[in-house]
């Protein structure tokens, strides 16, 4: 297991140097001007060259590459255009709210939709089924920012139960933190409780009809625990990787409910590094984007050595 995870190390190199090419010339070469935007309305053409030059943004572009990856390399990301700051301390900064909501997120999906999808599976063409199947269809149809524009209508202003917006650290108190990421959590998990939920009661299903299923039967053992037990647990693999799968996605489409919800996270800081054309951050978050998402893969595929002893690497 340890050449593995090595090997996949080294393999994130490669990758993560690719992705580098890619959002470096990506943010380059669309339009719009940091130098503008820095010096406003009022700028004049001259003001505009000297902030140029400052930002080093007049050196061709493989020499501004050469130099970032150079930074890159020794653990330096840069420094934010607007804000002077190293983008490495506002990644930081904002990782704690994109953490939790993350987690918090998937923890609730996982709770939420494996059990749903293995009792829709025990009750094939039920109406439980057809709900559940009815449900994913929707769920997985309906944008996210429209479940969290309904949500925040119903529950924080017809009823003031949740606030609208914002974020509370954990160290402000563990109910003030919740309270906060309720409602984002509910619009993100409602997607991903489909999928998950769908592709539970398809591997589920499937394992129902395996040969062993009907020697557990014939046994005579419980049938709530040859699902779980049995079936389940032979469809654990699949069910990983569904997980895992959106655990990745959650970390980009935290960009679109940080929005929503005013949460301070690295969505956030992305779509203010792309409003204010923040070179330097937006690179540094969406290489940190993809390292979190190799580190989710490598995890899910060291969890199938858990799950099933029966493969090997």
């Amino acid at each position: 297991m340890l050449v593995f995870i090595a090997k996949r190390l080294l393999g994130m190199i490669p990758v993560l140097m690719i992705v580098a090419v890619i959002v470096f010339m990506i943010v380059r070469l669309t339009p719009g001007d940091p130098a503008a935007i820095i010096g406003g309305n009022g700028a004049s053409s001259d003001d505009l060259a000297r902030i140029r030059t400052q930002l080093g943004l007049t050196l061709p572009l493989w020499q501004q590459f050469g130099i970032w990856c150079q930074h890159m390399l020794s653990g330096d990301l840069g420094y934010s255009f607007f804000l002077n700051t190293p983008v490495s301390e506002l990644i930081e900064q904002r990782l704690g709210p994109t953490l939790s909501l993350t987690l918090l997120t998937l923890v609730l999906t996982v709770v939420i939709a494996v059990p749903l999808g293995t009792l829709a599976a025990s009750h094939m063409g039920g109406w439980l089924d057809r709900a559940v199947m009815a449900f994913s269809v929707a769920g997985f149809s309906i944008p996210v920012f429209v479940i969290g524009y309904v949500l925040i209508y119903f529950l924080s202003v017809k009823t003031t139960l949740l606030p609208v917006q914002g974020y509370q650290p954990l160290s402000a108190g563990f109910w003030d933190w919740l309270r906060h990421l309720i409602l984002p959590c509910l619009s993100l998990s409602i997607t991903y409780v489909a999928l998950l939920a769908r592709m539970t009661r398809a591997a589920v299903s499937e394992a129902l009809t395996e040969d062993y299923i009907r020697t557990a039967r014939a046994k005579g053992i419980d049938e709530w625990q040859v699902v779980t037990a049995h079936a389940l647990r032979n469809a654990a693999v699949p069910v990983a990787t569904v997980i895992g799968i959106s655990a990745a996605l959650l970390l980009g489409g935290v960009v679109v409910t940080e929005t929503v919800f005013a949460v301070p996270g690295l969505g956030q800081l992305t779509v203010d590094a792309v409003l204010n054309r923040d070179f330097p951050v937006l690179q540094g978050v969406v290489l940190f984007f993809a390292l979190a998402y190799m580190v989710v893969n490598m995890v899910v595929d060291i969890s199938y050595l858990v799950l099933d002893p029966r493969i090997r690497y």
